[in-house]
């Protein structure tokens, strides 16, 4: 089954060049474009793909803006931003707005391609570089980073990493399962709902920093 998207940019040779590439890819399928970030949110509302590959600054209305819009509208669609920004509050407004991942758009072409795989599945998909910048930004653990226990927090690092449930598993001698009720409890203990915000939540709060 297809990985549907949409590509949300303002410049056309973007997206005419981004989904050259993806449409040479057999398991994904570019169901739309969208110049403006209202139409990004108006045509992930119609087709409810699986992923929108969102840039940041666009007319009308911001990536981060539409991203929000998206995520409450219609929260089973994720979005991935593509961007040539990688200023700090950019990438942390994109991800606090509901974001999956962030690629930079001088990222190689099947950078792209894995990280709307991880985004579609529901993993994270922060470029590396990007993941030790916003670490500055992290400061003392908040009240509540406690609450997790250090198995738990073992199991937040991998899954930062990218890291399926079942590799998850296998690092640490647990089944698939376990891992399951692990991030049941992460979400809950976090108030998040999917692996990317509990990874972002668990940056925020410093309860590890990525690469570790």
């Amino acid at each position: 089954m297809s990985i549907r998207v949409i590509l949300a940019d303002d410049h056309s040779v973007v997206r005419k060049g981004v989904r050259e590439f993806l449409e040479e890819e057999p398991d994904i399928e570019v169901i739309g474009e969208a110049s403006d970030g209202l139409q990004a949110v108006e045509l992930a509302v119609a087709l409810q793909p699986d992923v929108v590959v969102m840039d940041i600054k666009m007319p009308h209305l911001s990536g981060v803006d539409a991203t929000k819009r998206i995520r409450s509208l219609v929260p089973s669609v994720r979005v991935l931003a593509l961007t040539a920004y990688d200023d700090d509050p950019y990438i942390f407004g994109l991800l606090e707005a509901g974001a999956g991942g962030y690629v930079l758009k001088t990222a190689e072409s099947r950078e792209l391609v894995r990280a709307i795989r991880a985004v579609a599945a529901g993993q994270s998909a922060l470029d590396p570089e990007i993941a030790s910048r916003l670490i500055a930004r992290v400061g003392q653990p908040t009240a509540g980073g406690e609450s997790l226990t250090e198995r738990e927090l073992e199991v937040l690092r991998l899954a930062a990493r990218g890291l399926t449930n079942k590799q998850i598993g296998h690092d640490l001698d647990i089944s698939d399962r376990t891992v399951q009720n692990h991030l049941a409890n992460i979400y809950a203990k976090l108030g998040v709902a999917s692996r990317t915000e509990a990874v972002t939540e668990g940056l925020r709060r410093g309860l590890f920093r990525l690469g570790e």
